[in-house]
């Protein structure tokens, strides 16, 4: 669970338009706009420095000092350069403590399946989990535990669990997780077909090494 979160330094943006936000990030900052459900949004700006160190760490839910006291946001949007994936703008939106919100987090998963010993395939096709949670209590991600994965077998939302009574996952239950499936007909066909040719290959090298041997005693006879 997050105990401590990276604290953003933020700042009212009274100017907009072109050329103050061109002069905002020649000073280092990134123009922003912060949203909070029944209020007006509001401009801001965040030191660049600190905003990439945030988004780089495994964190979702950021601090900011806002109206003189420490309020919690989260990243809605990010906005970036075509060429260079600069960041040009954010949007931040707002988040209570003592409200549950819905946020993603990233699904990992753990162990050896026996499916993958005996040599199947594994195929995870969901890598993020919903989940509704207090903002001091996001968990930086949901591990599922693989081990007991057997052959053609897969695992779906309903397999996932956490820990801990105040993390809600919200995903659907039907949804596939990860599953493990038999290497396909064609693989095994290939590879039969490798090993048939590389036979192929050792004998008619035999046969070329023998014909050399004719052709030089047909020499020794003449």
């Amino acid at each position: 669970m997050g105990a401590s979160y990276y604290k953003l330094d933020i700042e009212n943006r009274d100017l907009v338009g072109k050329k103050p936000t061109k002069e905002m990030r020649r000073e280092g900052k990134v123009p922003s706009t912060l949203y909070f459900k029944g209020e007006e949004p509001k401009s801001i700006s965040v030191e660049k420095l600190k905003l990439y160190q945030a988004l780089k760490s495994d964190q979702r839910i950021y601090e900011v000092e806002l109206n003189g006291g420490s309020q919690y946001v989260m990243v809605k949007a990010v906005q970036y350069h075509p060429v260079t994936d600069e960041i040009l703008h954010l949007d931040f939106m707002r988040v209570r403590r003592s409200e549950k919100m819905t946020i993603t987090v990233p699904l990992v998963l753990v162990g050896k399946p026996v499916g993958v010993t005996e040599g199947g395939i594994l195929s995870q096709v969901l890598n993020q989990i919903e989940i509704s949670c207090f903002p001091t209590n996001v968990p930086e991600q949901i591990e599922v535990n693989i081990d007991d994965m057997e052959l053609n077998s897969s695992i779906s939302i309903a397999d996932v669990s956490y820990d801990d009574d105040e993390v809600e996952i919200i995903s659907a239950e039907d949804i596939n997780v990860a599953s493990i499936s038999a290497p396909s007909a064609e693989e095994e066909i290939t590879e039969v077909e490798t090993g048939e040719s590389a036979d192929d290959s050792g004998d008619g090298d035999e046969k070329d090494e023998k014909s050399d041997d004719s052709g030089n005693q047909k020499e020794s006879s003449d």
